[in-house]
């Protein structure tokens, strides 16, 4: 047996693992969403309970953790300071990124960061995020052709610094 059978065997048990993986969390977060049918907010919170309002997936936002926010079809990811690390959930959160992709869409990611420290610095490491989300559709089976990355935007405004380290996936046309 040469060293590429088995280069393709653990391939095909990753895949399989991973597969798995995704249809239990999914199981696990439909049934929350069952249980919480009374519950019309547009809002979900990946690896976490269902979201009730905007407010409570900004605060699950606003820490220094990494986390994963659905809201109105915008896959957000956000990032611990000074990190590229996607948090727990991220394939699940774009389950409906990757399925629409696979059918023909394209998908859009973005990337955004704070005004503090320097500037070169923070637009590189966002542009880190973004791939880190990039590499993550393709490694889900989505085409690179498929995806769109725009250039890093420096957030402004009134929104916090853990608001400003994020990567949103948003499905066009």
């Amino acid at each position: 047996m040469s060293s590429q059978d088995t280069e393709v065997e653990y391939r095909v048990v990753a895949v399989l693992l991973v597969a798995v993986i995704v249809l239990v969390t999914g199981f696990a977060v439909g049934l929350g969403i069952h249980k919480s049918r009374g519950d019309t907010a547009s809002t979900t919170v990946v690896a976490a309970p269902v979201a009730a309002t905007p407010a409570v997936a900004a605060a699950v936002a606003s820490s220094d953790d990494a986390s994963v926010v659905v809201e109105n079809g915008v896959v957000k990811f956000y990032f611990a300071s000074g990190k590229a690390d996607l948090a727990s959930g991220a394939l699940v959160a774009l389950g409906d990124a990757i399925a629409a992709a696979k059918a023909g869409k394209r998908l859009v990611l973005s990337g955004f960061h704070d005004a503090t420290g320097n500037p070169a610095f923070n637009a590189e490491l966002a542009k880190k995020r973004a791939l880190a989300v990039r590499d993550a559709l393709v490694g889900a089976g989505v085409a690179e052709t498929s995806m769109e990355l725009k250039k890093p935007e420096q957030t402004t405004g009134t929104g916090d610094d853990a608001e400003a380290r994020r990567v949103e996936v948003m499905i066009a046309g």
